[in-house]
């Protein structure tokens, strides 16, 4: 089971950006990797998904905001988030997927997440 760990969240005030990281115990060359997000009484949802030929998969929440990428080299992926708002305030985890569909169901390892809090 590979281990995922996030890093990079925090606190930042509305129209702000964060950059998100996740790295893998093992290789993620061959896997899709996405991030999620739950916030507080909320179910976990589906942020963005990238495959491993690099095509990306976006909730419609995300509007431009926010952008996945990964560098196999390192395993890592990593989620920027530009103008972000009071609305994106959750947990943000990283998984590695089953396949290319962003939904938690198909998520076979998870992160422990990084908190990401936008308010001013």
């Amino acid at each position: 089971q590979v281990q995922l760990m996030e890093s990079g969240g925090g606190s930042v005030e509305p129209g702000g950006s964060l950059r998100l990281s996740c790295t893998a115990s093992a290789s993620i060359r061959d896997s899709s990797m996405a991030w999620f997000r739950q916030a507080p009484g909320k179910e976990r949802e589906g942020v963005a998904l990238i495959a491993p030929d690099g095509i990306k998969t976006n909730a419609a929440f995300v509007k431009g905001r926010f952008t996945i990428s990964r560098d196999n080299d390192k395993n890592t992926i990593y989620l920027q988030m530009n103008n972000l708002r009071p609305e994106d305030t959750a947990m943000y985890y990283c998984a590695r997927m089953r396949n290319r569909q962003l939904s938690a169901t198909w998520a076979n390892s998870w992160g422990q997440g990084t908190q990401v809090t936008v308010s001013s």
